[in-house]
């Protein structure tokens, strides 16, 4: 449950289990687990492919999760989240990925970060993909707005100090 700056979810959605807790299940020692990983399509027709995709690909496999990227610089935020809450509405896992970059909302980039959160925990979504991200499109190097995230560690502590342990969470590394 969200702390007392969330709300929790509506009751007729059913939270997405936690990949960790999936994990926990079946050791990968004893299976093999497979995950998909979709990311969001430039145009209206291809969202309607890719939904269909979805639909075949959780039906001919037994995904353990399915991921969705965010595009660089945060090109795609807003219709990652809606593919990642699309996934669990339709029987996925959603494994939603979420980057520092570019993630802005009325000039403050902690609340773009905090909605994106909200409506994935509002969604049922449990499990984030944590990132700092790459640069936006046509710049080399990568620099953190105004106020915002310096890293994925930052982006981590904020989940975890106002979400407490709703959400699993993962990271990459380099």
């Amino acid at each position: 449950m969200a702390d007392s700056t969330t709300e929790s979810a509506p009751q007729d959605i059913l939270p997405d289990p936690k990949i960790i807790d999936l994990l926990k299940k079946e050791p990968a020692s004893n299976i093999a687990h497979v995950s998909l990983e979709y990311f969001p399509p430039r145009t209206e027709q291809g969202v309607q492919n890719l939904h269909a995709r979805m639909d075949r690909m959780l039906a001919n496999t037994k995904s353990l999760y399915t991921d969705t990227t965010w595009g660089a610089g945060g090109s795609t935020a807003d219709l990652s989240l809606q593919i990642a809450l699309h996934a669990h509405k339709t029987g996925h896992v959603s494994n939603m990925h979420l980057t520092c970059t570019n993630m802005e909302k009325d000039g403050d980039p902690i609340k773009a970060v905090h909605d994106a959160l909200q409506q994935a925990y509002d969604g049922g979504i449990r499990n984030i993909v944590a990132l700092r991200g790459d640069p936006p499109e046509g710049e080399k190097e990568w620099t953190a707005a105004e106020g915002g995230f310096t890293c994925a560690l930052d982006l981590v502590k904020y989940i975890r100090k106002t979400f407490n342990d709703d959400f699993g969470i993962s990271v990459a590394g380099y």
